[in-house]
């Protein structure tokens, strides 16, 4: 099954190729494979005009951005085992999102290089197809949230922000990042690469009764300045690379938590909406009822990533306006 991608596109060779590694925060929500209709999940009854930040910039800047189409790909995971070890190459798991978007809700930084999913490889793959495409290609890498920032991890670091078994966890991803991200220069050298920064659970509106004493706040920042400062100093190396602090991105819009851990969050203007850092699939929510971004925070973020493209490599996208980014508050998702 294949499915047109969203809105009027350019032809393909004159637009960028942009491919997505990573978990949740940019699986596609709409999957109806992983969410089907009908569900909770992804903005619910509002699903329709809810947006995962991919599904923003294929709206918005498929004429420059090309994210592939929306399509039908990979097998179930136990097929691909199979399959693989009889020589054949094949994608998993299961998924209908856009052809370049790679990222599965659940996986951590282990899925990178391994596992049924093994995004990077497939990634690589599927960029030998054209590789005189991808001399121009971009590359997002945004995981690790499922391997050392859930509440758990949050709750070591909050102890002690060197905690052997987050530091642990926190340098194996930094490491399989790195052999990620050299893996994708070996097989297409001119292909750039933008590594995200792990964003602070701290600031999810459910778990905002948590960690509030001023100890905490400062243990945990300073473990997952760990993760960030290493793939800041990778980054700052190589010319085909950036960075971009997911943190520094939030504070700057809807700010954090005061000096005694109490919510001190400022709410964000977005067209005619107040937005605040609530959950709900209102779009007055920075997160979903589920816990995900919201449209607003999907549109705000991919603002953000491609100013960073066009200051770090000169892409020369046009930047994103307020007025098409309000207007998918309205727009039903029309695959």
């Amino acid at each position: 099954m294949s499915v047109p991608a969203l809105g009027s596109v350019a032809p393909t060779n004159h637009r960028i190729p942009l491919a997505i590694i990573g978990d949740s925060d940019s699986h596609g929500y709409h999957d109806e494979r992983a969410f089907p209709p009908g569900s909770a999940d992804r903005g619910g009854r509002l699903r329709d005009t809810t947006y995962q930040w991919t599904e923003v910039i294929a709206a918005l800047r498929g004429d420059a951005l090309d994210l592939g189409e929306r399509e039908s790909t990979g097998t179930w995971p136990r097929v691909a085992r199979v399959l693989r070890f009889v020589g054949f190459d094949v994608r998993a798991p299961r998924k209908v999102d856009h052809r370049h978007n790679f990222a599965v809700s659940g996986q951590g930084c282990d899925d990178l290089m391994d596992g049924p999913s093994r995004q990077v490889p497939e990634l690589i793959r599927l960029m030998n197809e054209d590789p005189v495409r991808w001399r121009q290609g971009l590359v997002v890498i945004r995981i690790g949230v499922n391997t050392f920032g859930k509440a758990a991890e949050l709750d070591r670091l909050a102890r002690d922000p060197r905690d052997p078994a987050v530091v642990r966890a926190i340098d194996t991803c930094v490491a399989q990042i790195r052999s990620a991200v050299d893996a994708i220069a070996a097989a297409h050298p001119g292909t750039k690469t933008i590594v995200v920064g792990i964003f602070d659970n701290r600031h999810w509106a459910a778990y905002l009764t948590r960690w509030r004493a001023p100890a905490e706040q400062a243990n945990i920042s300073a473990g997952l300045d760990r993760f960030d400062q290493a793939l800041q100093r990778f980054a700052a190396d190589r010319p085909q690379m950036a960075f971009f602090d997911d943190r520094a991105w939030f504070a700057s819009l809807w700010g954090g938590r005061d000096s005694q851990g109490m919510p001190a969050y400022r709410t964000v203007s977005f067209g005619p909406l107040k937005v605040a850092n609530s959950s709900g699939d209102e779009p007055s929510n920075a997160t979903l009822a589920d816990g995900h971004a919201g449209t607003v925070w999907n549109a705000l973020w991919a603002r953000a990533l491609i100013d960073l493209a066009n200051q770090r490599f000169g892409l020369g996208v046009a930047p994103l306006t307020e007025a098409e980014m309000v207007s998918l508050l309205s727009r039903r998702f029309m695959p």
